[in-house]
């Protein structure tokens, strides 16, 4: 008779003997975790060692043109950073450079994402044409921002105000005349597209019976627009927002290609840029390059808390 059917000769259940477990849990978890150990190393030694030498290089003094000059000087290179007009211009720069193309592209990709989710001939073809900026290497983009567009002698937008107006139809230089917009309407170029995915991704999560029932209310396009689309949208626009400032916050190819941080387009990564490879300022290059990591990873824990909210939501239908 089986462990768990015998009864003693009082009439109680006898105990079960315990089965005989395999390895304990934690080999168990480690022989479970042992096939993404490399993929951790290597993650470790590409990115964790090369910041732990720019934070310790962040506390000192140190001119790659000097090198037995340097000496330690703490806290200093971040109070220069940080008080210092051209490094601070640079960091507003940034916030300003972010902001706009961030909420520019949030616009323009929920009007895209609006218009692909309707049903109508072609709309693959137009997806993926909408879909290929995105797609362009960043310096490419760029680049065919500034030559092929922003040119004063062949580019496409002095052609067009040329076949409008005529020979008397003016020429503006754009990149001269407005650098940073210049800059911004590229980066609203290329990350339109991302920012148009996530909406579309949460529009086709909509509850269509909710949508239909409220237009059998008599709800028109904007009332359901307003009271069932965009609330349904606000984490999808919240990731988008986060997403795109992680990404954005540390663009350089743009200035780089386009302005070569003239006329007062330098953001911060283009600041380090100089600060490390034309004043060979390590110490001071790599302070402000810690500070954009902690920018940038603040931004990441809130995105990463909406992507969690998200998935919340989506296990709790």
């Amino acid at each position: 008779m089986t462990a768990t059917a015998s009864t003693t000769a009082a009439g109680h259940a006898r105990v079960p003997t315990a089965r005989k477990q395999g390895p304990p849990g934690r080999l168990r978890a480690w022989a479970t975790r042992a096939p993404l150990l490399p993929a951790l190393i290597f993650m470790v030694v590409v990115t964790q060692l090369p910041f732990v030498a720019t934070l310790v290089i962040s506390f000192f003094d140190w001119n790659a043109l000097y090198p037995d000059a340097r000496s330690f000087t703490g806290f200093a290179n971040y109070t220069e950073v940080l008080t210092d007009p051209d490094l601070r211009k640079s960091v507003l720069t940034t916030i300003l450079l972010t902001a706009s193309v961030v909420i520019a592209s949030l616009v323009i990709g929920l009007g895209l994402a609006l218009l692909l989710d309707r049903r109508f001939r072609g709309r693959g073809i137009v997806r993926t044409l909408l879909i290929a900026p995105f797609l362009l290497v960043p310096v490419a983009a760029a680049l065919l921002w500034k030559h092929v567009l922003y040119n004063p002698e062949y580019g496409l937008f002095n052609g067009l105000l040329h076949w409008v107006g005529g020979d008397g139809a003016s020429q503006p230089d754009w990149i001269s005349d407005t650098p940073l917009l210049a800059i911004e309407a590229s980066l609203v170029w290329q990350w339109t597209p991302f920012m148009m995915l996530i909406l579309l991704a949460g529009l086709q999560s909509r509850d269509t019976e909710l949508i239909e029932a409220a237009r059998m209310d008599g709800a028109n396009n904007w009332q359901v627009f307003r009271h069932l689309t965009l609330p349904h949208l606000r984490r999808y626009l919240e990731l988008g927002a986060l997403l795109g400032s992680i990404y954005i916050v540390q663009n350089f190819d743009a200035v780089f290609t386009i302005t070569s941080g003239g006329l007062g387009t330098a953001n911060l990564p283009y600041t380090v840029y100089q600060s490390f490879y034309q004043a060979h300022e390590n110490g001071l290059a790599s302070a402000a390059g810690v500070l954009v990591v902690i920018g940038s990873i603040i931004i990441a824990t809130f995105a990463l808390r909406v992507v969690s909210s998200l998935f919340r939501e989506e296990v709790s239908r």
